[in-house]
């Protein structure tokens, strides 16, 4: 074939350092973004810090450059002179789980697409060591040109859950347990039959003791199943528990919701904001030169876009808290038991905001309200159908669950079935084994584990 030029025309997205800057700042915790405010304001001269600037929100300011935002709250107290620390009380801590997975990803043979996905899983893992978060949730975290799909975390989950301890990155307690399983050797007695027990659901029954239905339901014997019984409880539910305590990370809200006649309102926290301004006499010498250095210039130009983009970080939480608390006033009234369904797409599509946009926010950002603390994730669940055409949310049906356990006859609790009839009446239909999901989420027994306790109380 002869060659030939030929035009193509081809659209794709391009993040500019200004929206991915923005982008990184939006996802920040109330205590990263004190933590990279301090780090701007060390490294960039036309910032300076102004702490006898009024509180205001930054809806409120007249300019970029006069963007005031309150002294951050950190972690770590009043400030310490450091010249002063005794540093030879200084000792090594136990290394956190994530350093020591990390330390296990450094020598192994990946790609850095699939090692920065695999970073990205051991960031999400909780303090027992378990993968709790979804695929989506994470897919809607990276900036849209690394083109990163939720089937990609699959391969680097696996990955996650290869290193040591056995257990680690598991989503449930039965895939925990199986990890921990197929670790051993393969001639270990009893490993099969309580592979059997992890992988076909029969857990609850080990919990139970309902040793008959249990030792039919894996096919062994009853020499072979006491082997395998002791050998899951020699097994660890919570493997990240052996590894240092991670720091201490103090909690600072986002937001403050207050009733303000008769109306619920979201108010930006002044203390999760740095006071931050543009160095005005800087600023006006170094754009007054008519040659100016070009190292100069860029720290400028830096510095208003940072400002900018604190603006917009703020200005999007707040929009985002309007949405949320609009949407659910029946829980800040009445509770959980208002808590209506609720979901990352429908306030982006109210706001005009892309769905990533909004999941940016609610990650590591949290309001203080008159019924406790709660992040903005708490107040999206999913959708279940009443009987009468409507709709309640997935939290409300485990507060009406919870209520009923608590108020059942002790001497005949409620079976899974019973609250799932209960729930009927009073318009809410929701399946059984939806049922026993959600009972198992608030950590509730079983009615039987409940009886037995009745009985030996007695």
């Amino acid at each position: 074939m002869a060659p030939a030029i030929a035009l193509r025309l081809r659209q794709h997205l391009t993040l500019t350092p200004q929206v991915q800057q923005a982008l990184k700042l939006l996802q920040m915790s109330a205590l990263e973004f004190a933590q990279e405010m301090e780090e701007a304001l060390t490294a960039n001269p036309f910032l300076e810090e102004n702490p006898d600037a009024p509180a205001q929100p930054l809806r409120d300011a007249a300019s970029v450059d006069d963007v005031v935002v309150p002294q951050e709250t950190t972690s770590s107290g009043p400030a310490v002179d450091r010249d002063q620390e005794d540093w030879g009380a200084t000792t090594e801590s136990a290394p956190t789980l994530a350093q020591h997975l990390r330390d296990q990803l450094m020598i192994s043979q990946m790609g850095e697409r699939d090692r920065a996905l695999a970073h990205m899983i051991i960031d999400s893992l909780d303090e027992d060591g378990y993968f709790k978060m979804s695929f989506d949730e994470l897919a809607a975290l990276v900036p849209p040109e690394h083109d990163v799909r939720s089937d990609d975390f699959m391969p680097a989950l696996r990955m996650v859950q290869s290193l040591e301890p056995a257990g680690i990155g598991a989503r449930t307690l039965e895939e925990c347990l199986c990890l921990q399983l197929q670790a051993l050797p393969e001639d270990t007695p009893g490993r099969e039959v309580a592979l059997k027990m992890c992988q076909g659901g029969h857990l609850p029954l080990l919990a139970n003791r309902e040793w008959a239905r249990l030792q039919h339901a894996v096919g062994c014997d009853e020499a072979t199943l006491h082997t395998a019984r002791t050998l899951i409880r020699s097994l660890d539910p919570r493997p990240g528990q052996r590894f240092g305590p991670q720091e201490a990370r103090y909690v600072v809200p986002d937001v403050i919701v207050k009733k303000v006649r008769d109306r619920w309102a979201a108010i930006i926290n002044p203390a999760s904001l740095p006071r931050v301004r543009l160095n005005r006499a800087y600023a006006e010498a170094i754009q007054s030169r008519s040659t100016s250095n070009q190292s100069l210039a860029r720290h400028l130009q830096e510095a208003r876009w940072l400002l900018r983009s604190i603006e917009q970080r703020f200005a999007t939480i707040q929009r985002v808290a309007d949405a949320i608390v609009a949407r659910q006033r029946g829980f800040f009234e009445y509770g959980e038991v208002a808590m209506k369904p609720l979901t990352l797409k429908l306030i982006a599509g109210e706001l005009g905001l892309h769905e990533s946009t909004v999941c940016r926010v609610t990650n590591n950002k949290y309001m203080a309200t008159p019924r406790g603390l709660f992040e903005f994730k708490h107040f999206f669940s999913r959708r279940l159908a009443t009987e009468n055409g409507g709709a309640a949310s997935a939290t409300a049906v485990r507060a009406v669950m919870k209520e009923l356990i608590a108020a059942e006859d002790p001497r005949a609790p409620l079976s899974d079935a019973e609250l799932a009839r209960l729930l009927a009446q009073q318009g809410l239909k929701v399946a059984r084994r939806t049922i026993t999901k959600y009972r198992a989420l608030m950590r509730l027994p079983s009615v039987d584990v409940r009886r037995a306790d009745v009985r030996r109380s007695a």
